[in-house]
């Protein structure tokens, strides 16, 4: 089976994994979700590793649940936490850096959302597109998105499930840099230098601090995003508008 993320020491101590399941978009695909695990088991087992830039490759950075996956959970034949590609970065032991040089489009882009730094792209579109399908959002959306980009926007994203350019979010006035597309990557890596300057157990250790406060939550929240599924998923009108608006 091709491999479709890549996992590479760039510099002393950085590392980055590229996602480019290119059949798929950067779709959660099967293989897009299993490569992620089996690439952040990786970092967490290497004592080299200081920082790790997240990434996808020309226009996608990632682009959320496929159709087919949608269409199971639909049906009720399972859940979004089957897989927990969501909160990989959150759980990596050492700082990540999601480097959205391409378009993210709802869990694509919450999944970025878990990283400690965020770069975005000015051209690039961003959605949490989950309610333009007629579900409520899962993957922990609810409570990372408003916390990341705050309330107001945050509520606006996840209730009217608009697209935003990067440069649209920049003119609202979120925290993270937003830079021409093609110099994401290079404001990535100047951040994963400065990091990759100090200790790796300093690095662990406030880490771990850090984002304490959301993987306490997570899991409550999690459960309540289920149970919202389970009245909003499985209607009629979500299968004709994953039919229609994919």
């Amino acid at each position: 089976m091709k491999q479709v993320v890549t996992l590479q020491e760039i510099e002393a101590g950085i590392y980055q994994m590229t996602m480019h399941d290119r059949v798929n978009k950067n779709a959660f695909s099967p293989e897009l979700i299993n490569d992620l695990a089996a690439a952040f088991a990786q970092v967490n087992n290497d004592n080299t590793c200081k920082v790790l830039i997240l990434t996808g490759y020309d226009s996608y950075f990632a682009t959320g649940g496929t159709q087919q996956a949608l269409m199971t959970l639909q049906q009720g034949n399972g859940a979004f936490t089957d897989a927990n590609v969501y909160s990989l970065a959150l759980e990596c032991e050492v700082p990540v850096i999601a480097a959205m040089q391409g378009h993210a489009i709802g869990g694509g882009f919450v999944m970025g959302l878990y990283a400690d730094f965020v770069v975005l792209g000015k051209e690039c579109v961003y959605t949490t597109n989950f309610m333009k399908y007629g579900f409520t959002p899962g993957m922990g959306a609810t409570l990372v998105v408003p916390k990341k980009l705050g309330v107001v926007l945050g509520h606006e994203m996840l209730f009217c499930a608009n697209t935003y350019r990067g440069q649209q979010l920049k003119e609202r006035g979120v925290a993270f840099p937003v830079v021409p597309k093609h110099e994401v990557l290079d404001q990535a890596l100047e951040l994963a230098r400065q990091l990759a300057e100090k200790p790796r157990i300093a690095l662990v250790t406030l880490k771990k601090h850090l984002v304490s406060p959301i993987a306490s939550e997570l899991n409550a929240v999690i459960e309540q995003e289920l149970a919202m599924h389970e009245k909003t998923f499985h209607q009629a009108e979500v299968k004709q508008r994953i039919k229609d608006l994919f």
